[in-house]
């Protein structure tokens, strides 16, 4: 990225205890630059019962914020988390759909609520993402995919919206994640070792069945094999099991996959064998599409590549749009897992451009 464009701006790193985060401040300081650091606060909603990282992430942020003689301040947006995202997430999971929860916190908390309180009075709010950007020629901001495939993260960050994406800017977008934990083990950041946080960032270490259960309960219904109509089980949720589901099941005679959810009688259907073609997808439509930049152009099967979940694997398809506001995506191979409620994040056909992201519905 174009440092020198960010001489005199007003900076504003996230600062979360991680080792992505923390280069992204020795990064910024390198180019001469003193960005404000900012701890956001969310965490679990009951600290005193579970167990928690936030107090350790809290102490690595201020110890490379001192490092390198900048302030650090906590924000607290823990009240808007739950009223938001995790709402959000509660009412998805509870009407039988995947939702992905740290999606929405780029969109509501880091690039949303964060703003509002503090972020407002910032040009630029710097992240640790492995993502990039670019100015066309029209000087339009586009989001752009990281060089390392593994860590490319912007599929999560494909619900922001345009003006939250002209404010953003990611130091170490560019690199790939060696590159990184190389930086901080040469400038001997307290956190160079520290393992990549993994799972829903609010939990902890929290499991997530653990945490459905406490909100929503256990509702049993009937699990149906639904190449033979016969009963194979009894599920204690739907909630529990996400489409393409193969570990975890529970039930005798595997294995089995998750295919289909019916909510109104609360049956799931499964499918027996190690890759069953009733696993797989090959059309599926999405709706309430969200367009980070520019719509593509309205025409019918135009090539892209897409995600529905994060991996490094960029998947081929066209997309046409429909009468009724919503797109075909007609992937060139069938695809494992398509579930209602994920998002299907849109590029071109070189992955390079994210356009942005849309909710499956079939």
């Amino acid at each position: 990225m174009n440092f020198e464009s960010l001489n005199g701006k007003r900076i504003a790193v996230l600062l979360s205890g991680g080792v992505d985060s923390s280069v992204v401040v020795h990064v910024l300081c390198e180019h001469g630059l003193k960005p404000d650091c900012f701890y956001i606060k969310i965490g679990p909603e009951e600290q005193e019962e579970w167990d928690c990282t936030s107090e350790e992430d809290l102490e690595m942020a201020t110890a490379v914020a001192h490092k390198y003689g900048l302030s650090l301040e906590v924000v607290d947006c823990h009240k808007e988390y739950w009223d938001e995202v995790t709402r959000y997430t509660m009412e998805k999971v509870k009407a039988g759909f995947t939702p992905n929860p740290d999606v929405m916190c780029n969109r509501l908390i880091k690039f949303g609520a964060f703003h509002e309180k503090r972020g407002h009075e910032y040009d630029y709010i710097a992240t640790g993402h492995y993502a990039q950007t670019e100015i066309d020629e029209e000087g339009r901001k586009w989001l752009v995919t990281s060089p390392d495939p593994v860590k490319d993260q912007t599929d999560f960050l494909a619900q922001i919206y345009d003006w939250q994406l002209r404010k953003a800017i990611f130091p170490i977008g560019h690199m790939m994640k060696e590159e990184v934990r190389a930086i901080a083990e040469r400038e001997h950041l307290i956190n160079a070792r520290r393992k990549d946080s993994q799972g829903i960032c609010f939990l902890g270490k929290i499991n997530y069945n653990d945490y459905l259960r406490r909100y929503l309960g256990e509702k049993p219904g009937l699990v149906i094999d639904i190449e033979t109509g016969k009963k194979v089980g009894m599920h204690k949720g739907l909630w529990f099991h996400t489409i393409g589901q193969r570990h975890g099941l529970g039930f005798g005679g595997g294995p089995w996959f998750a295919v289909k959810k019916n909510i109104k009688k609360n049956m799931l259907f499964v499918s027996h064998g190690y890759d069953p073609k009733t696993a797989y997808k090959q059309q599926f439509k999405v709706h309430d599409m969200h367009w980070l930049t520019a719509p593509l152009p309205d025409a019918e099967k135009i090539p892209i590549t897409f995600k529905i979940r994060h991996t490094s694997d960029f998947l081929t398809a066209t997309i046409t749009p429909l009468p009724d506001g919503e797109y075909l995506i007609e992937a060139t191979k069938p695809i494992h897992g398509v579930a209602p409620g994920q998002f299907c994040v849109i590029y071109d056909n070189q992955h390079h451009r994210c356009y942005g992201s849309a909710e499956i519905t079939v």
